[in-house]
Formats: C-alpha cells, sequence, structure tokens
C-alpha cells in the first residue's frame, strides 16, 4: 500500500535491507524473518491475530473498512468486484486489483498478490479460516446490535494497525458532535420506520438492525416492532405502512445498490396504501443513498454523510 504513514526504518544500508523490510510487513516467510517484524495483536470478530503495524499490501472486502482507510488517507491494493459510490470510484478502474466478490473471494488472485493483511467483515466472514491460511485476516465486522460502540472500537483497530490513533480520534469527535445534533433533533421528530424495497418486495428494519444507526444512535423513535434477526429485514406488506402510518419512512432502494433492474423505489411506493401515512402526507419519504447505506455501511466518512441525510431529513 503506497501511502505517506508506511514506517521506513532508516537508510537501505546492506547489513540492514532485510530488517527495514520486515518491520514494514514486507515480508511474510516464515522463520527468523518473521521474528524481526513489528506487529501488534488485534482481537476480532473471530479471534486474536498477529498482524504488521503499516502493513505495505492490503486487501479488503468491505467498503466501509475502504471508506474509513479512504479517510485516513490510505489506500487498499486488492478489493471485490462491486459498484463503488462517487468517493470511492478510483476502485472502479481495471486497473486495481479485484479479489473476487464480496462473498465469494478469489483465493488463487489473493495468494498470488501475496498481501501482508486481509480485512473481512459479515459478508466475507464465511471465507476467514483460508484466507487466514494466505496472510493475517482480520474480521472487524461491526455489531448492529451496538453499532456506534462497534464502529468505533473497529476504527480504533484500523488507527492501530496503520498507526493513526490520534487522526480516528479526531474523526470520531466529529462524529459525536453530528450524533448529538442530530439527536437533538429527532426528539421531536415523530416516529419513523426503515424499509428496503428489493424486486417490488418491502422489507422492513428496526432498532439492532444493519440499518439501527437511525434509531439506535439517531434516536429516531420506531412506529413498530420489527425483527432484527437477518440481513434482510423483515417482509411487509403495504398494508402494514398504512396500519403502522409513520411519521417519516426512510427508504433504501437495494436494485440501484446492487446495480440490478428493478422497478425504483419510487415507483414501488407509489400507491394508495402508502399515499396514506403520515410521511406521504407531509413529504417525510426520505429516499436514502442506497449505496451509501446498503453498500459501504459504517466508514469514518460515510457514517458521518449518513447521519447529514438522517439530519437534514429531521
Amino acid at each position: 500500500m503506497k501511502t505517506p504513514v508506511r514506517v521506513v526504518l532508516g537508510a537501505f544500508a546492506a547489513g540492514a535491507s532485510l530488517l527495514a523490510l520486515t518491520a514494514c510487513g514486507g515480508s511474510t516467510e516464515a522463520g527468523a524473518n518473521a521474528a524481526d517484524a513489528k506487529t501488534v495483536s488485534i482481537t476480532h470478530a473471530q479471534g486474536t491475530t498477529d498482524v504488521p503495524v503499516n502493513p505495505e499490501t492490503v486487501y479488503t472486502f468491505d467498503l466501509g473498512v475502504l471508506d474509513s482507510m479512504t479517510a485516513l488517507g490510505l489506500e487498499a491494493d486488492g478489493v471485490p468486484e462491486a459498484k463503488y459510490p462517487e468517493a470511492l470510484a478510483k476502485y472502479n478502474d481495471a486497473s486495481v486489483t479485484k479479489i473476487g466478490s464480496m462473498k465469494e473471494p478469489d483465493f488463487e488472485a489473493i495468494s498470488n498478490g501475496n498481501p501482508d493483511l486481509i480485512i473481512i467483515t459479515g459478508r466475507t466472514a464465511p471465507a476467514y479460516e483460508e484466507l487466514s491460511k494466505i496472510a493475517p485476516t482480520v474480521d472487524l465486522t461491526v455489531d448492529a446490535t451496538k453499532p456506534l460502540e462497534s464502529f468505533k472500537e473497529q476504527a480504533g483497530k484500523l488507527g492501530t494497525i496503520f498507526d493513526l490513533d490520534s487522526k480516528v480520534d479526531e474523526k470520531l469527535a466529529a462524529l459525536d458532535t453530528k450524533i448529538t445534533a442530530a439527536k437533538a433533533k429527532s426528539a421531536n421528530a415523530g416516529k419513523g420506520l426503515i424499509i428496503m424495497t428489493s424486486g417490488g418486495e418491502l422489507t422492513a428494519y428496526g432498532a439492532g438492525s444493519r440499518f439501527g444507526l437511525i434509531h439506535d444512535v439517531l434516536g429516531v423513535a420506531t412506529v413498530a416492532d420489527i425483527k432484527s434477526e437477518g440481513s434482510h429485514g423483515e417482509s411487509i406488506s403495504f398494508e402494514f405502512l398504512k396500519t403502522n402510518n409513520p411519521d417519516t419512512l426512510y427508504v433504501v432502494d437495494r436494485d440501484s445498490a446492487m446495480g440490478t433492474s428493478g422497478e425504483a423505489a419510487t415507483a414501488v411506493l407509489d400507491n394508495e396504501l402508502v399515499k396514506s401515512t403520515n410521511a406521504a402526507k407531509n413529504d417525510k419519504v426520505v429516499n436514502l443513498d442506497s449505496n451509501a447505506w446498503y453498500m459501504v455501511g459504517y466508514g469514518l466518512d460515510n457514517t458521518a454523510r449518513m447521519i447529514d441525510e438522517i439530519s437534514s431529513a429531521l
């Protein structure tokens, strides 16, 4: 990873060159050379892993982690095939090493790239054991039941790995300021409901879900008790919307986020049952940035964007 924060130890004199390279995380060979590497133990969702400090070649499957790395002035060397939002558009370039999809890693490509660190989260979690055979791998999945605390822990671990603790602290402090301001607005904003449209169908999300930032962190009251199990939410009907009558409807268009064909969320919700809700009557049907919410999620820059989006709608 070519970044300004790469650790370089002294001049590359002949007798010291190998030590300098291993301190950068540039060597993954076993034995005496590995013992010289500067490493840090990272506890994560699937265990504890010793990883090099300031690893030179980093692969990540998570766009939220990639967003945080970008916010910290870092670059990833390998990323999954995905529809990248504008803020991460450079990773759409064919010259960037692609390492499979978020759910199906290309183990051969990853092995050939000889990464110093692999970062995964929920979508890629089942591949942890296999990826760990290739390079040190950490699972930095954000726990939806405690999103802010878990995200801060994730960001802190990135700060430790890349020796950027103070910069992470600055970013998190700025997020806290935004959260405080949004919560002051949400106290008088009525009750909200988060829904996702996909293939013309509706699913709802509540507190403790993948989109729980809205309720759990920003304090928007829930209009109904929604089951949080599963990544795609609880299936609901249009009658559910009419019966529960949310004051604000927060909409994620999955088809748009995935780049697949499907009826746009605005068309799906264009019916009399939706129009009967307070949300529709008061122009409070909020079409969220689906890429930001569905594809990227928790990242140091993207979380700020998501908070701003909700704050503007309150």
